[in-house]
C-alpha cells in the first residue's frame, strides 16, 4: 500500500510506525502537519491508499478525510476522547489503559473505531509509557486496522478536556508521595508540572520516590548528583530535572537550575548510574533522561566502566535504560553553556574517551544491551562493544546529519565500516532514516534482536550473558579479541580515527557554517519545521512521483 503518515513531528511513535510499515513492504512517506494547504497539497502529490495520523495536535482538514480513509491513533481506550488522554489516565491512577485507531471525521475522536488494544498501566512517566506500552499497542492496532474493511461505533464515549496545570497542581501539605508522583508523571516530558521552588516558578520532571527520606512537607531536604529531594506529607520524592518558567529556558538537572543548595545534605538514593553483579556478569545501568549524555555523565560512566573491568568477572553488560540506550552528546547542557562550541568539544571528547575504554577493553567480553532506542553517537557507542543485543521494538537512528550536517565522532569511521563495509556505512549515515532491529541485524549493526517486552528481553539477556561467562572457551575468545585489536591498531591507530573525526567536528563547532548551532537551538527549543525534509516527504521527490 501507498501510506502517507501525517504527523505534528517525527516523534518516537511516528518513527516506529515508519519502520514497522516499511519492513512489511509498504511504500511509506510522511508529511509534517504544518497547515491545511500544505497537507492538502501533500495528499494530492502522494495519492495514498491510506493516511495514518500517529501524532497530531489539530484536526485533519475536511477535504482530506472526506476523500481519503484517514486513521487516527488515539492514546486511549474505546470511548475515550480528548487531547490529554494519557495524562488523565496517569493522574487518576488507572490500572489499565489502551490505544484506539479510529477514522477521522468532523467530530474530534468521534469517528468509527477500526481497532484497539489495552495494556496494564505501570507506574511510570507519560513519556516512558508513550515510548513503550503505547507504541507497542499502537503498532498492533494499526496493523489490525489495515486488515479490516470497516470500523464500528463505540457503545458510549466520554470527552475529557485538555488537562490544565491547575488540575494537577501539588498541595505539598496534603499530597502523599503516591499522589505527587502521579501528578508529576502525568506531565512528564511535555509540558512538565508547574510548581514553585525557592521562590521561582519551575516545571518539574523526572521524579522518583525517595525511600527513607522525610521532612517538613514541601521543603527541599537533600540533593544527590543533579537531583533534589522534596518532602511530601508521608515521605519524599526525588526531582531530577527542572525548567524555569521563563522564555528560552531549558530542561536541565535540578541542581543546575537552582542556586544556593549548599545547605542541603548529600544523600544517596537518586540513581542515574549503578552497577550490579550476578553469576560472573557485571551489569552497568545508565538510564540517563532522554538518552542524552552530558560531559559529566560521560566521565562518570567511563569511571564506572573502568571500575567494572577491575571486578572478577568476564562479561560486562552495558544496559543503558528502559527507554533509551543512548542518544549521544547532551544538546541541552550544550545549549545552556556559556560557550556551546566549547561545551560541544568537551562533550564529544568525553564520549570518545568512553568509547575508547570500551573498544580497548581486553579483559572482558562486552555486551551493548539496547533495551530502548538509540540515536546518533549513542548507536556508535553501542558498536564499541563486542556484541550488540537489541529488543525487537527498538528504533535506531544511526546518523548525525539531521543535526545541522554534524559529522560525528565516537570512532564511527572505524566501528561502522568494520561491521557493515564502507559502502553500506556511507549509505547508513547519509540516509537520515530510522531503522528497525531486523534491518540493523541484516546490516551488521546488531548481532541479535529478540524479546517484545522489557521483562522478556532482560531475562533472555541475563541467560545469554551468564552462559557466556560460564563458557570454558571464553578465555580463547578474549585472546582472539586482543589479537584482533592489536592488528587493527597496527593498521591504523584509534587516535588517528579520532583526530580525523574531530577535525571535521571542529568545523561544525567553530567554523563559519552555523548549521549545527541553529539546528541544535531549534531542536532544544522545539521550534517547528517550516517544511518536511525531502528524505521523509518522498511524495515530493520527482523520482518518487515518476515511479
Amino acid at each position: 500500500m501507498k501510506i502517507l503518515l501525517l504527523a505534528h513531528s517525527f516523534n518516537s511513535l511516528t518513527q516506529r510506525l515508519w519502520v514497522e510499515l516499511s519492513q512489511r513492504g509498504h511504500d511509506v512517506t510522511l508529511e509534517l502537519d504544518i497547515n491545511d494547504a500544505v497537507t492538502i497539497e501533500a495528499v494530492a502529490l502522494a495519492q495514498p491508499d491510506l493516511i495514518i495520523a500517529p501524532f497530531l495536535k489539530r484536526a485533519i482538514p475536511e477535504p482530506v478525510w472526506k476523500r481519503h480513509l484517514c486513521l487516527v491513533v488515539h492514546p486511549g481506550p474505546e470511548g475515550d476522547r480528548g487531547p490529554s488522554a494519557l495524562d488523565w489516565a496517569i493522574l487518576e491512577g488507572r490500572e489499565s489503559w489502551g490505544v484506539t485507531v479510529l477514522q477521522a471525521e468532523a467530530e474530534m475522536d468521534g469517528g468509527p473505531v477500526w481497532a484497539s488494544r489495552s495494556f496494564p498501566l505501570r507506574p511510570a512517566g507519560k513519556s516512558s509509557l508513550y515510548r513503550n506500552e503505547v507504541a507497542d499497542a499502537a503498532v498492533e492496532a494499526v496493523l489490525e486496522a489495515m486488515e479490516r474493511t470497516s470500523g464500528h461505533r463505540p457503545a458510549s464515549s466520554t470527552w475529557k478536556p485538555l488537562l490544565r496545570q491547575a488540575d494537577r497542581a501539588i498541595d505539598w501539605s496534603r499530597d502523599d508521595t503516591a499522589t505527587v508522583l502521579r501528578k508529576i508523571r502525568s506531565a512528564d516530558g511535555t509540558p512538565g508540572l508547574l510548581d514553585r521552588l525557592r521562590d521561582r516558578a519551575v516545571y518539574l520532571y523526572d521524579c522518583h520516590a525517595a525511600t527513607g527520606l522525610t521532612g517538613q512537607p514541601g521543603a527541599l531536604i537533600a540533593r544527590h548528583g543533579g537531583a533534589v529531594a522534596r518532602a511530601t506529607c508521608d515521605g519524599a520524592v526525588w526531582i531530577g530535572h527542572l525548567r524555569l518558567r521563563e522564555p528560552h529556558s531549558l530542561k536541565l538537572p535540578a541542581t543546575a537550575v537552582l542556586t544556593g543548595l549548599e545547605d542541603l545534605p548529600e544523600m544517596p538514593g537518586y540513581h542515574d548510574l549503578w552497577y550490579d553483579e550476578r553469576h560472573g556478569v557485571g551489569y552497568l545501568h545508565f538510564p540517563f533522561v532522554n538518552g542524552a549524555m552530558s560531559t559529566e555523565q560521560c566521565r562518570r560512566l567511563t569511571d564506572a566502566f573502568v571500575q567494572a573491568t577491575q571486578r572478577p568477572t568476564k562479561v560486562i553488560a552495558l544496559m543503558g535504560g528502559p527507554d533509551f540506550w543512548s542518544n549521544g552528546i547532551h544538546l541541552g547542557t550544550i545549549e545552556a553553556a556559556a560557550s556551546p562550541a566549547e561545551e560541544s568539544w568537551r562533550n564529544i571528547n568525553a564520549m570518545n574517551d568512553l568509547c575508547r575504554a570500551i573498544i580497548t577493553c581486553g579483559s572482558h567480553l562486552t555486551l551493548a544491551v539496547l533495551q530502548g532506542n538509540a540515536g546518533a553517537g549513542g548507536v556508535f557507542m553501542a558498536l564499541a562493544a563486542d556484541r550488540v543485543l537489541a529488543r525487537e521494538a527498538v528504533v535506531l537512528n544511526p546518523h548525525y546529519k539531521g543535526m545541522g550536517n554534524l559529522f560525528g565522532s565516537e570512532y564511527w569511521t572505524y566501528l561502522l565500516p568494520r561491521r557493515c563495509g564502507s559502502d553500506k556505512a556511507l549509505e547508513v549515515t547519509e540516509g537520515r532514516l530510522p531503522m528497525g532491529t531486523a534491518e540493523a541485524e541484516r546490516l551488521g549493526l546488531v548481532d541479535s534482536h529478540f524479546g517484545r517486552d522489557l521483562p522478556e528481553f532482560r531475562a533472555q539477556v541475563e541467560t545469554m550473558a551468564e552462559s557466556l561467562a560460564a563458557d570454558p572457551r571464553l578465555e580463547e575468545h578474549l585472546i582472539a579479541k586482543r589479537l584482533a585489536r592489536a592488528v587493527d591498531e597496527a593498521a591504523k591507530p584509534l587516535e588517528q580515527y579520532r583526530a580525523e573525526e574531530l577535525e571535521r567536528m571542529k568545523l561544525n563547532f567553530y567554523g563559519f557554517d552555523p548549521s549545527y548551532h541553529v539546528a541544535r537551538f531549534n531542536f532544544i527549543h522545539k521550534r517547528g519545521k517550516s517544511r518536511t525534509p525531502l528524505y521523509l516527504a518522498r511524495h515530493r521527490s520527482k523520482t518518487h512521483q515518476a515511479g
